[in-house]
C-alpha cells in the first residue's frame, strides 16, 4: 500500500486528511507534537509519531521511523491574527519557523529518497489569504506567501526526478482548532488605534456564509496526491474557490486591457 506522512494531525485539517487517507486504504503516518492515540480510529495501517517541525532532531527521528513514503503533506502551521504593530517579534519568528522553515526542513528530509526512487508527492498546505489579502493577517499572509513561492520553485526542481510539488489553499475556517488558536494568539496585544477596526473585522468574518471545512481540505489534498494532472495550486473550500475565480478573472481582465493598450 502507498504510504503518506502528514504533519500537524492533532486537530482540524491534519486530522481530516489522515482520516481520509486511512479510509482510502493508505498507510498513514500521522504526526503531532504531543501524540494521542484517541484521535484516529485504531488501524494496522496507522502509525502515530511525535514530530516538532521546528526541531531538526525530531524531524530526523520521525522520518527514520516512518521509512520510505510516497507522499508528504506539510500541514503543520500556526496562525496569527493581529496587525503588524501588535505582533511580537518572537512570535513572528516562531510563526515563520513553523509555517515556512518547518515545511522546508521536512521536504529536505524526505526528498533524497523520493528523488532516488523518482517518485513522490509533496503537498504544502498554504492559505487563500495569498489570493485575497485580509486585514490583521499581514504576518501570517507573509509566511504563506513565502511557502507558495518556495513550492512553486520546488516544483520545477523536483519535476526533473518525477517528484510533484503541490499547493492547497484553504479558505476561512474560524471554527477549527487552527482558527481558534489564531484568535488566541492575538491575545490582548491589539494596539488601541486598531482595536475597534479588528473587532469589526472579526464580526464580519464570523458572519460570512461561505467557509472551508476540514473535509474540504482533505478532499483537495487527496486529489493533489492521487491525480497526476491535478493543478499545481488548488483552492479548498467554497470561499477559497470563489476568491480564486475572482482573482483569475481579474488577472485575465488585466491581460485583456494590456493587450488592447488600455492598461497604464
Amino acid at each position: 500500500m502507498p504510504k503518506i506522512l502528514i504533519t500537524g494531525c492533532s486537530s482540524g485539517f491534519g486530522l481530516a486528511i489522515a482520516n481520509t487517507f486511512l479510509s482510502k486504504g493508505w498507510d498513514v503516518v500521522a504526526t503531532m507534537r504531543r501524540p494521542r492515540n484517541d484521535l484516529l480510529p485504531p488501524s494496522d495501517q496507522l502509525e502515530i509519531l511525535a514530530l516538532d517541525v521546528t526541531d531538526a532532531a525530531s524531524i530526523q527521528l520521525a522520518v527514520d521511523a516512518a521509512g520510505p513514503i510516497d507522499a508528504l503533506v506539510n500541514n503543520a502551521g500556526v496562525g496569527m491574527l493581529n496587525v503588524l504593530e501588535g505582533a511580537d517579534v518572537l512570535k513572528i519568528r516562531e510563526l515563520f519557523e513553523t509555517n515556512v522553515i518547518g515545511a522546508m526542513a521536512m521536504t529536505r528530509a524526505v526528498l533524497p529518497l523520493m528523488r532516488e526512487r523518482r517518485s513522490g508527492v509533496i503537498v504544502n498546505v498554504s492559505s487563500s489569504v495569498t489570493i485575497r489579502p485580509l486585514p490583521a493577517l499581514s504576518v501570517y499572509s507573509a509566511s504563506k506567501a513565502a511557502l507558495n513561492a518556495f513550492t512553486e520553485s520546488l516544483a520545477l526542481e523536483t519535476a526533473l526526478f518525477g517528484v510533484r510539488a503541490k499547493l492547497v489553499l484553504p479558505g476561512s475556517a474560524p471554527t477549527t482548532g487552527f482558527g481558534k488558536n489564531a484568535v488566541a494568539r492575538m491575545g490582548m496585544d491589539i494596539p488601541e488605534p486598531y482595536a475597534a477596526f479588528v473587532q469589526d473585522y472579526l464580526k464580519t468574518l464570523r458572519s460570512g456564509t461561505e467557509f472551508t471545512t476540514p473535509e474540504d481540505v482533505a478532499h483537495t489534498v487527496w486529489r493533489a496526491v492521487t491525480e497526476p494532472n491535478a493543478p499545481m495550486k488548488a483552492p479548498a473550500g467554497a470561499d477559497a474557490q470563489t476568491w480564486f475565480r475572482e482573482a483569475h478573472h481579474a488577472a485575465n481582465r488585466r491581460v485583456d486591457l494590456a493587450e488592447h493598450g488600455n492598461l497604464k
